[in-house]
């Protein structure tokens, strides 16, 4: 169980902090939220060079053989610092996945551009469901199909909301090549690449300035080498990567609101030192007290998850509770 961090965990976190406060600065948000990438290309070859894009992948692809505990503690700090990136679908999705279903010729292509930051990959999923738990991906949203078509497969379908589908060169794409009685089996996952005929993209606008697309795959032909894992067998090792990205979502909002406190509890004893918030101490104070409370749990759990993802236990009750929090990134 999470306690504190580890001595390695705190260089971590504190060359984290360090790096994003000088790197990214408030002009270069702006410039990523109005330069229509939806991150900084600059940003993200540095980040690669400190070893962050192979947190926690094995040595042998380049990685640093960390855990998913170090994983939130770094997500934390890109939460706080509010980094826009291609993280979530490169890295935590789409590289987990194919980390855990690709066989060794494709780990060995595919996870070492992945963890240098030349290669991109875009999951082609969609929009998620809402709900009361939150947001979330169910196997019933793969609705794309594949059929075989001599010695591949042809993909046919659309999705609102593909994260970073602008500026990926490949695509991982959950598609159901057979129907059964449970909607998890049949789901077959390919790796097609984005300049592939027949795939069409339209940038979506968002307040977030983050790159959504709309995409169609119109009879879009792939090998059947490009199958990531077992035929029919996909959505377990997906399934797993969404519940480890559902995670360092709310390590990203954890961080996000420990800045909120931050601004929060400066924004007020300015104000308290300048005699300008007479009459409303008692409010300010109680809104910031209920701030700390609600981090807090925040923390514990988010660790605790972490944790647990990273030994291998269950933390279905934990997953529940951090649904609240987590939202498809950007």
């Amino acid at each position: 169980m999470y306690t504190e961090f580890t001595e390695e965990q705190e260089m971590l976190r504190a060359s984290a902090r360090d790096f994003l406060e000088k790197e990214l600065t408030e002009s270069t948000i702006k410039e990523i939220e109005t330069g229509g990438l939806g991150y900084s290309p600059e940003l993200w070859k540095k980040i690669a060079g400190l070893g962050w894009l192979g947190l926690v992948y094995p040595e042998h692809y380049g990685g640093s053989e960390m855990n998913f505990i170090d994983l939130a503690v770094l997500y934390k700090e890109m939460g706080r610092a509010g980094l826009s990136s291609p993280y979530m679908s490169t890295i935590v999705l789409c590289g987990l996945t194919i980390l855990e279903a690709g066989n060794d010729a494709q780990k060995d292509s595919i996870l070492p551009e992945v963890i240098k930051g030349k290669s991109i990959i875009s999951l082609f999923l969609g929009e998620p469901d809402s709900g009361p738990a939150g947001i979330s991906w169910k196997p019933e949203n793969v609705t794309v199909t594949a059929s075989a078509e001599g010695n591949g497969y042809l993909i046919d379908g659309a999705r609102l909301f593909v994260q970073d589908a602008a500026i990926a060169d490949r695509f991982l794409v959950p598609a159901r090549t057979k129907t059964g009685d449970k909607p998890e089996n049949g789901i077959t996952l390919f790796l097609v690449d984005a300049d592939s005929p027949g795939i069409s993209k339209a940038r979506l606008a968002t307040d977030a300035g983050d790159d959504q697309c709309e995409v169609i795959f119109d009879n879009v032909s792939v090998p059947t080498d490009n199958i990531i894992g077992k035929l029919h067998e996909g959505w377990a090792p997906l399934s797993h990567a969404i519940r480890v990205g559902t995670v360092m979502l709310a390590a990203q909002m954890l961080g996000a609101g420990q800045r909120l406190l931050e601004l929060s509890v400066e924004d007020y004893e300015n104000r308290i030192q300048s005699g300008t918030i007479m009459g409303v101490e008692e409010f300010n104070e109680e809104y910031i007290t209920n701030l700390r409370k609600d981090i807090e749990g925040c923390r514990r759990t988010v660790y605790l998850a972490a944790g647990k993802l990273a030994g291998n236990e269950p933390c279905d009750f934990e997953m529940s509770i951090i649904g609240d929090w987590s939202r498809y990134p950007g």
